[in-house]
C-alpha cells in the first residue's frame, strides 16, 4: 500500500486535536490528546461509529459523554467512591484517572499506517487518588480500515501495582435490544445483581445500570447497525469481561471491554497486580463490515 494512503492531519477546534485518515478506505479516526486522549471519532468504510456529545466536550470540567473514553487504573464505579491500600483510604471519581487529565503527543506516522502515540505519566495530581507510579503509552493507529489502540502499561512503583483497565467506547445508534456474537453464555445484571443466561436478545432498553457478560473465553464480540453493517471489538486476553450500557433516550450503546469487573479494587475479586518495574502490552481493535 502507498503511505500516501494516510495522512495525520492537526486541527483546532477549542482543544487541539489529531486526524489519522486512511483515504483507500475512506476511514478516520479523531483523537484529543488534552481530553483524556479521548477517540472522538471514528469513522470506518464510510460510517461514522461513535455517538459524541460535543456539550460535554468543550466543557473542561465535565465528563465527555461519547467517543472513546480511556479507563484506568479502574473500570467502573467504587464504593462510594473510595478505597483502601496499605492501611490508607483515597478518594477516585468513576473510571479512574486516565480520562480527565491531558496526554503529551510522542509521535505521529504515515508509513504503513496513520497513527498518534501519546503518553501519560503520574504526577502528583494523579498520587492524590492512585498512589502508584506508572507511565501509560498508547497508540492510536487505523491500518487498512481497522482503528488499533496498542497500549502498553508500565508500573514505575517499587511494589506491586493494582489496576484494571479498560474502554467505554460510544456506539451510535437506535436499537439497544441486540443479539450479540460471542460466546458468553451468561452476564450479571447490574440492576438486580442477578446472573442471568443469555439467550438470543440482551435487552438494554429500559435499564439504568449496566451488564457483565461474565465467562467468553474468545476476546471478540460483534453486533449489528441495523441497515449499514456489522461492528467487531477484538481484545487482548486480559480484557476478562464485556459490559453493556445505554441511557434511556440516548441513541447509543456501550460496548466495553474490562479487565475486572467493577468495584474490584474494594472488593479485590479478580483484581489484576502488576509488579514492580513490569510492563503490559495489550491491544484492543475495532473493525467495521457493511
Amino acid at each position: 500500500m502507498s503511505r500516501n494512503n494516510y495522512e495525520v492531519e492537526q486541527i483546532d477546534d477549542t482543544y487541539v486535536l489529531y486526524k489519522l485518515k486512511d483515504a483507500r478506505t475512506n476511514s478516520s479516526v479523531t483523537v484529543c490528546p488534552e481530553r483524556g486522549a479521548i477517540a472522538t471519532s471514528c469513522m470506518l468504510h464510510g460510517e461514522e461509529l461513535f455517538y459524541f456529545d460535543r456539550p460535554t466536550f468543550l466543557d473542561p470540567q465535565a465528563n465527555i459523554r461519547g467517543g472513546n473514553p480511556i479507563l484506568f487504573p479502574i473500570c467502573g464505579q467504587l464504593v462510594d467512591g473510595k478505597y483502601e491500600w496499605e492501611g490508607r483510604s483515597y478518594t477516585m471519581r468513576n473510571h479512574g484517572v486516565a480520562r480527565n487529565r491531558p496526554w503529551e503527543v510522542v509521535s505521529t506516522k504515515t508509513d504503513g499506517e496513520a497513527s498518534l502515540t501519546v503518553r501519560l505519566r503520574s504526577n502528583e495530581s494523579t498520587l492524590v487518588e492512585f498512589p502508584f507510579a506508572f507511565e501509560l503509552l498508547f497508540t492510536y493507529a487505523l491500518v487498512d480500515g481497522e482503528l488499533q489502540i496498542r497500549q502498553t502499561y508500565s508500573n514505575l512503583s517499587d511494589r506491586s501495582m493494582p489496576f484494571y483497565a479498560g474502554f467505554h467506547p460510544y456506539f451510535r445508534t437506535e436499537n439497544k435490544n441486540v443479539v450479540y456474537a460471542t460466546d458468553a453464555t451468561k452476564y450479571l445484571d447490574y440492576n438486580d445483581n442477578v446472573v442471568k443466561p443469555i439467550e438470543g436478545i440482551i435487552t438494554l432498553d429500559g435499564l439504568k445500570e449496566s451488564v457483565a457478560l461474565l465467562d467468553a473465553t474468545d476476546r471478540s464480540i460483534a453486533f449489528p447497525r441495523p441497515g449499514i453493517g456489522t461492528i467487531k471489538l477484538t481484545y487482548s486476553e486480559a480484557f476478562n469481561y464485556v459490559v453493556l450500557w445505554q441511557v434511556n433516550g440516548s441513541p447509543f450503546i456501550c460496548v466495553e471491554p474490562w479487565m475486572a469487573l467493577n468495584s474490584a479494587l474494594n472488593t479485590r475479586d479478580g483484581l489484576p497486580e502488576l509488579e514492580a518495574g513490569g510492563k503490559l502490552d495489550l491491544t484492543f481493535a475495532i473493525g467495521f463490515m457493511k
